[in-house]
């Protein structure tokens, strides 16, 4: 079994303005160090607040590096056919100097259609702009002259070209991200087709997973990232996360086709939106299930589609990090950021084998200031 390293995901949604938001994130991503997480990754979205609150993932993490030491610093994701890939290119290799080389580059070929005409793009062409952009994306980072010119861009990026994770839903994806020699990422709203809701995440990922570790090259490092949405909560607290809870899943799970969510229990909305919500002990027996997380490198948790607030937020990363992780598994603590910060230049290893990494219920990982 695969010792996943434990991550925070955000997409920052709490009910706030936009500087409390921002805020918010900037101490989910402290407090996350604090306790051992290996990863802190942040989604970008362009208009609006409700899907997403946070268009400039580069400015935040600079905010971020500067308040953290060990922690990796990642975007999930840039929307690459929106983006210039130059200035994408310029501002992840600064943010990368500022962090110490921290910065894990998530990229994908999606984002929200109607976000495209407003930057000139056409959503039809994602995936030709997608191939495109990562071109020169891939130019820029590695000190090549971009698009055809003999303009480099300056900070020199490093090996960050190396640190790049393309997310997908598809098998075709997954070889394709495989290919490359780039990450995996893998996304907890994986969409199920019509009538096969009660499919496990994890039976639909299992062949993405299959087809990237396929296409990886020989003597290159799987880095899959497996995103799940856990909300942990003290006994005490279990009603108001379930009460907190129905809201958002039962909107979520609307999405899915065939379903009718406006009947169903807050049991089944859980099952079929795989969420994770309950005390640390129920948390951890539905992790124990999902069968994608013995093959990834890395695990990622958000609260979203729950509308947790900040407080219960803090409280639950406490209790992933000191009572899910060692229950489930997953690596905490300095080592496993450094195992993150070198896995793109760590020697191949057959995934299904134990990582090597610590986990929080080794005492030479337990967190500075982290609670029991």
């Amino acid at each position: 079994m695969t010792r996943p390293r434990l991550g925070l995901f955000t997409r920052l949604l709490e009910d706030a303005p936009a500087a409390d938001r921002y805020r918010f994130a900037l101490e989910q991503i402290s407090h996350a160090e604090q306790l051992g997480f290996a990863s802190a990754w942040v989604a970008q979205h362009h208009f609006g607040e409700a899907e997403g609150g946070l268009p400039s993932p580069f400015v935040l993490l600079a905010a971020a590096a500067q308040r953290t030491s060990r922690i990796g610093l990642a975007t999930a994701v840039v929307t690459l056919p929106i983006d210039d890939p130059l200035r994408a290119a310029e501002d992840a290799a600064v943010l990368d100097a500022l962090a110490g080389g921290r910065v894990q580059l998530g990229i994908a070929a999606g984002g929200t259609p109607s976000s495209f005409p407003a930057f000139g793009r056409d959503p039809a062409a994602r995936r030709e702009l997608f191939a495109e952009h990562l071109e020169v994306l891939r130019d820029a980072l590695a000190g090549r002259g971009v698009r055809g010119t003999d303009s480099r861009i300056y900070p020199a990026a490093g090996d960050l070209g190396e640190r790049i994770w393309q997310a997908t839903f598809s098998v075709g994806g997954g070889t394709r991200a495989g290919a490359d020699g780039d990450g995996l990422l893998l996304s907890r709203t994986q969409p199920r087709p019509e009538g096969e809701h009660t499919r496990p995440l994890h039976e639909l990922q299992l062949p993405i997973i299959e087809a990237y570790l396929e296409a990886l090259p020989t003597g290159v490092s799987p880095r899959i990232l497996a995103s799940r949405t856990a909300l942990a909560v003290d006994p005490e607290n279990r009603a108001l996360a379930l009460e907190l809870a129905e809201p958002g899943l039962r909107s979520l799970a609307a999405l899915q086709p065939g379903f009718d969510a406006e009947r169903a229990s807050i049991e089944e909305l859980i099952a079929v939106t795989d969420t994770h919500v309950g005390t640390a002990e129920e948390v951890a027996e539905s992790l124990a299930a999902d069968a994608a997380l013995p093959r990834v490198t890395d695990v990622s948790f958000q609260v979203h589609s729950i509308d947790a607030g900040h407080e219960l937020t803090l409280r639950s990363l406490e209790l992933l990090a000191t009572e899910v992780a060692p229950r489930v598994g997953f690596a905490t603590g300095p080592e496993a950021a450094a195992a993150l910060h070198a896995a793109h230049r760590a020697p191949a290893a057959d995934p299904a084998t134990d990582s090597g990494s610590a986990t929080a219920s080794d005492p030479a990982t337990t967190p500075e200031g982290a609670s029991a």
